[in-house]
């Protein structure tokens, strides 16, 4: 008889535990959304549907890719590839051709504008040493200090480092771990795969992307997925959520939802002292196709920091989705002051900007846990008999992503296993 796993949380992290343990267990998945895919997601809002946020893959992230095409998706079809490109308005625009590990830069490098030829050499030569010492810096410390320790000029830390520890930590630079961010170069710039560095941009909203796919996987093998059902906690000591017995359960919910759900006082005092980041994605409707630099285009000084052509990727018409990563100035402003702030800066760079129809802003104010500088991480094992956790906080090589989402996932639904057959 398969024994019953109880998964509280629908989001990726879930979805991935439940997938791999499909043929193993009979599982109740609980989520207290009413639709699946935690912070990944597409919502409804005033008649639009609309992704709560504005993800990005890379080719490195093969565990998600693989969980995809397991339960149906065409990655080719969902995701628009394309080679790493920097495009800024008011900074750097680098083209790096899908080559290994380090041609693919070089060849960046070399055609790059807006970049002095001792910023791109001093870039160059960062990377290199990280890959000599296999992407390992010592002991981690903040990454704005550790860049400027290793030579990297202001023109460097505003076009390129600081953009990029926005959008791979969703930290400020100032407190973010230089450790993590060098996993994140070790998986895409220096990577012996040239595919590993390609972006990969959804082609469909975040729901089609995997979690809805998934869910109808899951239900098509017999799982019991309870959409709308909010797990208020859970008692160990029978193994028992929502009034009913598990052989074993999985908490894969954000950290500050599993504070209530997990009595474990070194949890407890470990999560209480973690930080949080928000992110806010800015939704502009134009009255007909804005003519974007790139599909996705940057920009230093300004509110928004990447602008996305949604009506290019998705085929949503006269939709541009701004991205706005960490804390700031913005916080104080109203979602109407925003929009206005963030059109502003569009119609300064694209000529002839359609009319606006309508905007919406959606701000996670959680996105992330902020990825500070040598931050403990849980084990997904829990010091309780048949009890896990799973999202992208228990992955320690990554910050907070959709690949360290599903990485968790899978390494809770393997140590389950695991301690299965040692019992």
């Amino acid at each position: 008889m398969k024994p019953r796993v109880a998964i509280i949380g629908a989001g990726w992290a879930g979805l991935a535990a439940a997938i791999e343990l499909a043929d193993a267990a009979n599982l109740t998945v609980f989520e207290a959304g009413r639709v699946p895919g935690g912070r990944a997601r597409a919502v409804e809002l005033d008649g639009m549907r609309l992704d709560n946020g504005q993800h990005i893959l890379i080719g490195a992230y093969r565990d998600s890719l693989r969980l995809m095409q397991r339960v149906g998706v065409d990655t080719d079809a969902a995701l628009a590839a394309q080679p790493l490109r920097w495009q800024q308005v008011d900074g750097i625009d680098m083209r790096c051709p899908p080559w290994p590990a380090p041609w693919q830069l070089l060849a960046g490098l070399l055609s790059a504008t807006g970049l002095r030829w001792r910023d791109k050499l001093a870039l160059l030569r960062l990377l290199t040493w990280l890959r000599v010492k296999r992407w390992r810096i010592g002991q981690d410390v903040a990454a704005l200090d550790w860049l400027r320790g290793q030579g990297q000029g202001e023109r460097l830390l505003d076009c390129f480092w600081t953009p990029l520890i926005l959008a791979t930590l969703n930290t400020p630079p100032a407190q973010a771990s230089m450790q993590l961010l060098a996993n994140v170069l070790r998986d895409s710039l220096g990577s012996p795969r040239g595919a590993d560095s390609r972006l990969l941009l959804p082609r469909v909203n975040l729901g089609a992307l995997f979690a809805e796919p998934a869910v109808q996987w899951l239900a098509a093998r017999g799982a019991d997925i309870r959409l709308g059902q909010r797990v208020a906690a859970v008692d160990w000591h029978q193994r028992r959520v929502a009034g009913e017995c598990f052989d074993a359960i999985i908490v894969a919910t954000a950290p500050y939802h599993a504070l209530p759900l997990v009595d474990v006082p070194a949890l407890q005092n470990l999560l209480k002292a973690w930080q949080y980041q928000p992110i806010s994605t800015v939704y502009l409707q134009f009255a007909d196709r804005v003519a974007l630099p790139a599909v996705m285009t940057g920009q230093v000084h300004g509110l928004g920091q990447w602008w996305f052509d949604r009506e290019a990727l998705s085929g949503e018409a006269g939709l541009v989705a701004v991205v706005i990563s960490a804390e700031g100035g913005h916080a104080a402003l109203s979602q109407q002051a925003l929009a206005a702030r963030c059109e502003a800066e569009l119609r300064r760079v694209v000529a002839d900007l359609p009319p606006l129809l309508r905007s919406r802003v959606i701000t996670e104010r959680r996105a992330t846990f902020a990825a500070n500088v040598a931050l403990p991480r849980p084990d997904v094992r829990l010091p309780v008999e048949s009890g896990y956790l799973a999202g992208d906080w228990l992955c320690a090589d990554y910050p907070a992503t959709l690949e360290g989402a599903v990485r968790s996932g899978m390494a809770a639904a393997a140590a389950l296993m695991q301690d299965w057959t040692t019992t």
